[in-house]
């Protein structure tokens, strides 16, 4: 198949279903330092698309063959800049879609349209100053992150589904604290449903480097009364302990964990603490992007 692969098994998504709306090459308007594909000059639009019904044959077939969860549509590039999006989607949207974006497009009122009839968005922000943003993200000229920020707060306000944000983190660029706590006032306002922190964990086009688990655990500290995620395969050193009761609750009401930092994070003690705590009724389970959390009730 030309446009379909998987399915795969995401760590934050479930069983998922890719769709690729540029196959043959790169349609981007960002040239990310840290990008798996090749170097490209960004580009502001899809050049000889593909019809919808084209795309919609190979969704078709691949229905009847595969069990997934959730119908992905990515682009080797930025998927919101082809220009029938909103017909696909139209066709398909009988199945539950997701859709990965670098942003770019967000603050174009007939793409937010478009992404509201998916039931999970996931966006990036790696960066809102904007020095730090074009050093990472390398825009096309006509791209500004002020735009892409005011963007997203008018999307949130319309959009009904699973919002996510993510925030790739890139060492020497992007790995301040600082700028971490520009982007917790600018999440404040865009009030996601999750937050996902992650670093390279693939070759980049660009000779930079990730950061390791424990820096983005750090990093995330400065986020706030959000549900953060952060994938991993690495062993973590970054440890929660010997939290008490009241200290533990604040923790939880201050910042929502997953299942897993629970199990990677937690020492003995708090994880004992943690479990008198859900006998008392005192935390709740919160479900998002089929992600489980943790937060606090009073």
């Amino acid at each position: 198949m030309k446009y379909i692969f998987g399915p795969v098994a995401s760590r934050r998504f479930g069983m998922s279903l890719g769709v690729d709306l540029s196959p043959d090459k790169k349609r981007c308007n960002f040239d990310c330092i840290y990008c798996e594909l090749d170097p490209a000059k960004p580009v502001n639009e899809y050049d000889n698309p593909p019809k919808p019904e084209e795309i919609l044959k190979e969704i078709n077939e691949a229905v009847k063959k595969f069990d997934f969860e959730v119908l992905t549509i990515t682009s080797n590039g930025e998927p919101t800049l082809y220009p029938y999006l909103d017909e696909l989607v139209n066709l398909i949207k009988n199945q539950k879609l997701l859709i990965l974006s670098n942003s770019s497009t967000i603050d174009n009122k007939r793409i937010q349209k478009t992404l509201c009839k998916f039931d999970i968005v996931k966006l990036s922000l790696d960066a809102v100053t904007p020095k730090i943003f074009k050093k990472i993200d390398r825009p096309h000229k006509d791209v500004r992150i002020e735009n892409i920020i005011q963007g997203m707060i008018e999307f949130r306000k319309i959009y009904q589904g699973e919002l996510i944000i993510e925030i790739l983190v890139v060492k020497g660029i992007n790995d301040k604290e600082e700028e971490f706590e520009k982007i917790n006032e600018v999440l404040k306002e865009i009030k996601p449903d999750r937050v996902d922190i992650s670093t390279i964990d693939r070759p980049p086009a660009y000779n930079v480097e990730g950061v390791s688990i424990d820096r983005l655990f750090e990093l995330s500290t400065k986020i706030h009364n959000q549900h953060i995620f952060i994938p991993t395969r690495e062993k973590i050193n970054f440890k929660v302990e010997n939290l008490n009761k009241e200290a533990l609750l604040t923790t939880l009401k201050k910042r929502p964990f997953s299942e897993t930092d629970i199990k990677n994070i937690f020492d003995e003690h708090t994880q004992r603490i943690f479990n008198d705590i859900m006998k008392e009724n005192l935390i709740e389970e919160v479900w998002v992007g089929g992600v489980k959390f943790y937060k606090a009730i009073v």
